[in-house]
C-alpha cells in the first residue's frame, strides 16, 4: 500500500510561484512513478506533470511547459512541483499520485492518489 500527502497549496497572485510537496509512504518509493494532476471546478482531471522512479525522465503538460518543473528526491520519498509565473487558469486542487506502472505518461495507470491540495491564482 502506498500513502500520499500533498502540502504546499495556497492562494497567491498572478506571476507567484509556489512548490507543492507530496510525501509517500509505504512500498518502495524509488520503484514508483509519480504524477501531478489537477482538477478545476467543473472540468475534467488534467495530467500536469510526471517522473519515472529512477527521475531520469520527465512529462509535463503543454500548457504548463516552461513554467512548472517535476522533480523527486528518493531519499526522503518526496517529489515536488515547482511552480512559477502562475496564472489565474492554474487554479484548481492538485493531486499527487502514483504507479508501479511503466505507463507512467497514461492518467489511467495511476492507482494511488492523495487528497489534493488547492492552489488558487488571483488576477
Amino acid at each position: 500500500q502506498v500513502q500520499l500527502v500533498e502540502s504546499g497549496g495556497g492562494l497567491v497572485q498572478a506571476g507567484d510561484s509556489l512548490r507543492l510537496t507530496c510525501a509517500a509512504s509505504g512500498r518502495s518509493f524509488s520503484s514508483l512513478a509519480m504524477g501531478w494532476f489537477r482538477q478545476a471546478p467543473g472540468k475534467e482531471r488534467e495530467f500536469v506533470a510526471a517522473i519515472r522512479g529512477s527521475g531520469d525522465d520527465t512529462y509535463i503538460t503543454d500548457s504548463v511547459e516552461g513554467r512548472f518543473t517535476i522533480s523527486r528526491d528518493n531519499a526522503k520519498n518526496t517529489v515536488y512541483l515547482q511552480m512559477n509565473s502562475l496564472k489565474p487558469q492554474d487554479t484548481a486542487i492538485y493531486y499527487c499520485a502514483a504507479t508501479f506502472s511503466s505507463y507512467y505518461r497514461l492518467l489511467g495507470s495511476y492507482n494511488y492518489w492523495g487528497q489534493g491540495t488547492q492552489v488558487t491564482v488571483s488576477s
